[in-house]
């Protein structure tokens, strides 16, 4: 079987969704090609980019080689003005190459001018249209040669972000067209989000043959005449791991757990989607980063867990994996604990991403976080304390919040903001799924059938455009926290974050 990722997602890691379905059918005696065409995909745009005449231009398209070069050697993340021009030339050169497409194109994101991802008609036309597509030139070639190299007749791929539906649906239609007995699947997480939707309908019928939910290796197998028997499986980064990603070395990704622990927090997709829990034993995931480790030579290990469990960072701080690494957690007793956290420092912890979201009690509260802000300062100050980097979320707009809670939350953070590294704002979105919408004024938030968002009126009337303008004229500009934002990876954000140097 051939499974690729599409373009266009961020191009740093290879994607471990596709590593973790080839080693489960092989297990089961299933050969496996996966092909990362986002990456390959990335290179032939960069390659082929036609220069422009402007200075900017001109300088990127110079300088090209040596900033890709640059973000592959450590030494450039440690000058964060230098790092910053290297990501910016790069950018550049793939802005340029969308101008003449309709796109706007950047390193972490894929906008068509004229087309939209949350319109099945739009994917539709993005699939009789396949030739009018950017990458066109790139992937009618390379699936030719995945095809003529696999002979099962069966095509997977892996449609995770909005970023990627309309090139994948450009690939799907042209296997349509020239390969018509292919049979071709479909699945990943935003597929499990459509298929998630109240009163779902397949528009898709006509061109895709078999949309699967969640987790795709019980389903793929049953495709194939199998039952799993071996589960879980470790990741196979064989045919991944010499892709040219764009970071320092290889980073490798790895999941300790699927769907999350706690479960229990509003308006999270998680919830909504009724994802199940799955732990992976903290004595199986160490023999597995150990395994992983020595066959890929990885600079970082990413833990992709929604949270990583209480049991397993235990695991890593008992046996350290020889190599850094980062991931999310949950603000808990654990990390209340000083000396704990400086035991995952000596394992390799080198930074924590934190789901605070509010720096309002009554707002965690509402949200059924589970965080309580007391315990929320001693965690950042045991980290700090520790040289363990934070990466913090904060979610503006939850219907439990007002100007007044938001002001709460800037000044936790103002406070606070020695011992943050790095923040994320969000403005909140209401899944079209979640339970809550029942108990909110909602309307449409994007046109089109595959919108997965809803708008609502806020009851306090706390509305996106309020919130908007406290984050840029009153959040943003407060001094400490304007610190931290000036040290955000642009595009990349979390997955360079654990390479910059300077931080707690």
């Amino acid at each position: 079987m051939l499974i690729v990722h599409p373009p266009h997602t961020k191009p740093c890691e290879p994607p471990a969704s596709l590593a973790y379905l080839c080693a489960s059918l092989a297990a089961h005696g299933y050969p496996c090609t996966i092909c990362d065409m986002n990456i390959e995909g990335l290179h032939y745009l960069l390659k082929t980019a036609e220069p422009a005449a402007d200075t900017w231009s001109k300088r990127a398209f110079k300088h090209l080689e040596e900033s890709l070069a640059n973000l592959q050697r450590g030494e450039i993340y440690g000058n964060v003005d230098r790092y910053r021009r290297a990501v910016a030339d790069i950018n550049r050169v793939l802005e340029r190459a969308g101008k003449g497409y309709g796109l706007q194109l950047s390193l972490a994101n894929y906008q068509d001018d004229t087309r939209s991802p949350l319109k099945s008609g739009d994917l539709l036309l993005a699939g009789k249209e396949y030739a009018a597509n950017i990458f066109y030139p790139y992937f009618s070639r390379r699936l030719e040669e995945l095809l003529a190299a696999d002979n099962s007749g069966q095509i997977g791929f892996s449609l995770s972000y909005l970023s990627q539906a309309l090139c994948t649906f450009a690939m799907i239609g042209y296997l349509r067209a020239h390969h018509p007995q292919v049979r071709v699947i479909l699945g990943g997480g935003l597929v499990t989000t459509w298929l998630s939707r109240p009163q779902w309908q397949n528009p898709f019928a006509g061109l895709v043959d078999q949309l699967i939910g969640g987790r795709g290796e019980g389903p793929l197998l049953a495709l194939l005449g199998s039952e799993q028997r071996v589960e879980p499986i470790r990741p196979d980064y064989d045919q991944l791991r010499h892709n040219a990603y764009l970071s320092p070395g290889f980073i490798l990704p790895y999941t300790s757990s699927f769907g999350c622990f706690w479960k229990k927090c509003s308006f999270c997709p998680e919830t909504s989607e009724d994802n199940p829990y799955q732990h992976v034993a903290p004595t199986t995931t160490i023999a597995d980063l150990q395994a992983l480790t020595a066959a890929t030579s990885p600079s970082l290990i990413h833990l992709l867990d929604n949270a990583i469990s209480p049991a397993t960072l235990k695991a890593l701080a008992d046996t350290p994996p020889g190599v850094p690494w980062y991931g999310f957690a949950r603000i808990d007793r654990l990390l209340g604990d000083l000396e704990f956290c400086r035991r995952l420092k000596d394992s390799g912890c080198r930074m924590l991403k934190l789901g605070l979201e509010s720096g309002d009690q009554g707002v965690l509260n509402s949200m059924r976080k589970g965080i309580d802000l007391e315990l929320a300062a001693r965690v950042l100050d045991n980290l700090h304390a520790v040289s363990i980097a934070t990466y913090i979320y904060l979610l503006f707009g939850t219907p439990a919040e007002s100007y007044q809670e938001a002001e709460r939350t800037r000044a936790f953070v103002e406070e606070h903001h020695p011992a943050i590294s790095f923040l994320n704002l969000a403005i909140f979105n209401l899944p079209i799924s979640s339970q809550e919408t029942a108990s909110l004024e909602v309307a449409d938030f994007y046109a089109g059938d595959l919108s997965i968002y809803q708008n609502f009126t806020h009851p306090r009337g706390w509305n996106r455009q309020e919130v908007r303008r406290f984050l840029d004229n009153t959040f943003k500009r407060s001094p400490g926290i304007a610190e931290i934002l000036r040290r955000d990876p642009p595009f990349f954000t979390s997955n360079h974050a654990p390479f910059m140097s300077g931080l707690p």
